[in-house]
């Protein structure tokens, strides 16, 4: 498969990356990925909230 640039290299192997799956070289790729969203390895960083209570809710109190 053709890579997408040179210098892109699959976040999960290091393999280069290909245009059909970027950032990945392969669905194999993609779908480890996706599986480490699922399974709470990535986080994305901010405040803890209570679960059930928006961000409007606090602000009405």
């Amino acid at each position: 498969m053709k890579a997408a640039n040179n210098n892109d290299k699959c976040p999960i192997c290091n393999q280069a990356a290909t245009e059909k799956y970027h950032p990945f070289c392969s669905s194999r790729c993609s779908e480890i990925d996706l599986g480490r969203w699922f399974n709470g390895s990535y986080k994305i960083a901010g405040e803890k909230t209570s679960l059930g209570q928006s961000e409007e809710d606090e602000f009405d109190q």
